[in-house]
């Protein structure tokens, strides 16, 4: 499945509202996903995406994390 331009700006923009970490893990690839780049270059595949999400306002990225993915239909796991 292909994300949209629209899919990357709003996982970017998602996650640039929190103070948390928030890294994208595709395989041995480890991406910031504030970063609309690395971004760009990696939800075009078509697999599950890993989340780690760690700071002081965690919980609340990880929630809001958790809704853009889905919006876009796009597969995650976040950590615990």
């Amino acid at each position: 499945m292909k994300s949209s331009i629209r899919s990357i700006v709003d996982i970017n923009q998602t996650a640039g509202a929190f103070q948390s970490s928030i890294v994208l893990r595709t395989g041995d690839r480890f991406i910031d996903a504030k970063s609309i780049l690395g971004l760009s270059m990696t939800l075009y595949r078509d697999q599950t995406y890993r989340l780690d999400i760690h700071g002081p306002d965690e919980e609340e990225a990880k929630a809001a994390m958790l809704d853009v993915f889905l919006k876009y239909g796009l597969l995650v796991e976040i950590n615990d």
